[in-house]
């Protein structure tokens, strides 16, 4: 509970030092260099996507292999082959 209040904390705190450097660009005389690079950093943060993980805990995950296999022309998977024109069904 407590880690949860204290990263409300920080989020809220990096908001509003954004929000006061974006407005001091916008409104202020003499804004200068460090409110721009507070106002750029927070708008390239904006960008990243927030729910990542790594790519082997990812739900659907490719395995490291299956691109380069499927490039290369092998079979990426162990399916049934499809069926050649006319030969009907097997047994199943």
């Amino acid at each position: 509970m407590m880690g949860r209040m204290m990263r409300w904390g920080v989020a809220l705190g990096f908001t509003a030092l954004w929000w006061w450097a974006v407005l001091r660009i916008a409104f202020a005389d003499g804004a200068g260099v460090l409110e721009a690079t507070v106002a750029a950093g927070g708008w390239g943060l904006s960008l990243l996507p927030v729910n990542c993980v790594p790519r082997s805990r990812a739900a659907g995950a490719l395995g490291p292999g299956r691109w380069r296999a499927a490039w290369q022309g092998r079979r990426p998977t162990r399916a049934s082959p499809p069926l050649r024109s006319g030969a009907g069904s097997g047994p199943s």
